[in-house]
């Protein structure tokens, strides 16, 4: 009979460590060949951005202000506060596929993804992020429109 995986037991093993990566940034480079091409402002995200978008400025006021969508704390949301109110918002989602999956999210809305502009996060933080950027219009300068 299998034993349950316990995350928090587990080993690091750095081929899957490399695996998880990969698949980062290749979401990544699809995100922005996307955004690249097309008006963001007009983008669907998933069948939930409504319901994304509502529960993050509930949860987070401070993103009812573009300016909080424009640059990320990341200080603030990977902080012991930070990172309670964030695993209780994503947990709102687990429906979502791969919700909880680690993905890439940029810093700040006016440049691209690079090092330095980049975050590591949850697939339902870069959600939330990037449907609050596209619905202020922040990620409309990657098309030129």
């Amino acid at each position: 009979m299998a034993t349950k995986f316990d995350a928090e037991k587990a080993e690091n093993l750095e081929d899957i460590e490399k695996q998880f990566a990969v698949k980062a940034v290749h979401q990544a480079e699809a995100y922005w060949k996307l955004i690249s091409k097309v008006k963001a402002s007009s983008l669907r995200l998933t069948n939930h951005d409504n319901e994304i978008f509502d529960a993050l400025v509930e949860e987070f006021p401070e993103f009812k202000t573009k300016e909080a969508a424009f640059q990320i704390n990341e200080d603030a949301m990977k902080s012991k506060e930070g990172k309670a109110k964030w695993r209780a918002f994503c947990e709102k989602f687990k429906d979502i596929d791969d919700y909880n999956f680690g993905t890439l999210l940029r810093v700040k809305a006016d440049d691209e993804y690079s090092q330095e502009n980049s975050i590591f996060a949850v697939r339902i933080q870069f959600y939330a992020v990037e449907i609050a950027r596209n619905r202020y219009g922040l990620n409309d300068w990657a098309s030129g429109n």
